[in-house]
């Protein structure tokens, strides 16, 4: 079996091209496809949020085929359906070919997001796969940093079409190659019941208390991550920034990720995951509250804080149900707690925009409530493993 070090780096790399071309593409070539196919920039968003609603459909069957069989050839096939989406992308003429390839690239991005890459190393290290999820988040985390410019430069030299093809290009040989050649099998394909903590048995909402209370907590969460992604600068700017201050400042959530991520790997590795996700759900509200009593100045603090939170909370969707349920059916598992905020993430631009038009900036209260609800949840869970029999459904 590869090392893990090997595992990820290149589980990290493929996570980064998979988020650059499908997720991170919206923000940069939205208003290019739009103009390009004569439809309005709004329904490039609405195809982009039908992917993730069916991304969200589709997360717990991968999950249930990668706990069975592992997850090399779900990422592999991940590859191919993202460079398939993609060519779809570049060929669109109008709203039917639009929302065809985005329904691709919802597929795509079910077998191979975090969901996906997560299970996999579940599926390999059971449950060490703490540190190797910490691992692939500190890569990937730069896949914004990375996909927009790379993007923002294609299109200018190129244009949006050919940006959608060199995406394509890159998942099919040099995403591919890695997940085929550099990603291990488990080393039995089907285990026995009661072999390294997996069964065959159903996974189900059971034990439905911690089920839900993690369905919410990442639910709420995710939703204040799809509304930062969609409206920070703008909401800087009705805080009172400066376009320029609000641009600049919300440049620094990609950074404020990785160094919380960074930290989580040297400093809180050795604590149960529920400790840095209390922590995280935390930094948020706290950032609202700089935000309230120091004006503009404070902006880019709370987009620290808010990045750091939210860096750390992408780690903790895949240490935490690990920590509390176990390996077993923990592809199932969270795919079924990934659904609720992968629905939430889908609809929060257009609902936390709805908000912001008749709330203002007062919106922020909204964002830092759900945050401190998610807070209550997480209090309500126990810092501890799950019995064998409760880990197994």
């Amino acid at each position: 079996m590869q090392s893990r070090t090997v595992v990820v780096a290149v589980l990290g790399t493929t996570q980064t091209l998979a988020w650059a071309s499908s997720y991170y593409l919206p923000a940069i070539l939205a208003g290019s496809i739009g103009e390009g196919i004569g439809v309005p920039r709004s329904w490039v968003f609405g195809a982009f949020t039908a992917a993730l609603l069916i991304s969200a459909f589709a997360g717990p069957y991968v999950g249930r085929v990668i706990d069975r069989y592992g997850g090399r050839g779900v990422l592999m096939l991940s590859n191919i359906v993202l460079a398939a989406g993609l060519a779809a992308l570049a060929a669109a003429t109008g709203p039917v070919s639009l929302f065809f390839a985005w329904a691709l690239l919802g597929a795509g991005m079910s077998l191979g997001l975090y969901d996906a890459a997560f299970a996999t190393l579940a599926r390999l290290y059971g449950h060490d796969a703490r540190g190797p999820i910490t691992g692939i988040t500190l890569i990937a985390g730069f896949a914004s940093t990375v996909g927009w410019p790379l993007s923002a430069y294609l299109e200018h030299a190129l244009g949006w079409r050919e940006t959608c093809l060199v995406w394509s290009a890159l998942n099919l040989f040099v995403a591919l190659p890695l997940n085929r050649f550099l990603l291990p099998l488990p080393r039995a394909a089907a285990p026995a019941e009661g072999a390294a903590g997996f069964s065959h048995a159903p996974v189900t909402w059971k034990p439905y208390r911690e089920m839900f209370l993690l369905a919410f907590v990442f639910g709420a969460t995710w939703f204040v991550t799809g509304a930062m992604a969609a409206h920070l600068p703008r909401l800087l700017e009705l805080a009172g920034a400066t376009p320029w201050e609000a641009v600049a400042a919300a440049a620094l959530v990609g950074p404020a990720q990785v160094a919380a991520r960074l930290a989580e790997f040297v400093v809180m590795s050795r604590v149960h995951p529920l400790i840095p996700a209390r922590i995280a759900a935390t930094l948020h509200p706290a950032g609202v509250l700089v935000l309230l009593l120091a004006g503009p100045p404070g902006a880019m603090l709370f987009v620290i804080l808010y990045g750091a939170g939210n860096g750390l909370l992408t780690i903790a969707r895949g240490t935490v149900p690990l920590a509390i349920f176990g390996p077993h059916g923990y592809g199932a598992r969270t795919g079924l707690l990934g659904a609720p905020a992968r629905a939430t993430q889908a609809l929060a631009p257009m609902l936390f925009g709805f908000m912001m038009d008749g709330m203002g900036v007062a919106v922020i209260f909204v964002s830092a409530g759900l945050c401190l609800a998610a807070l209550g949840a997480l209090l309500c869970l126990r810092a501890g493993r799950a019995p064998r029999d409760v880990a197994r459904g």
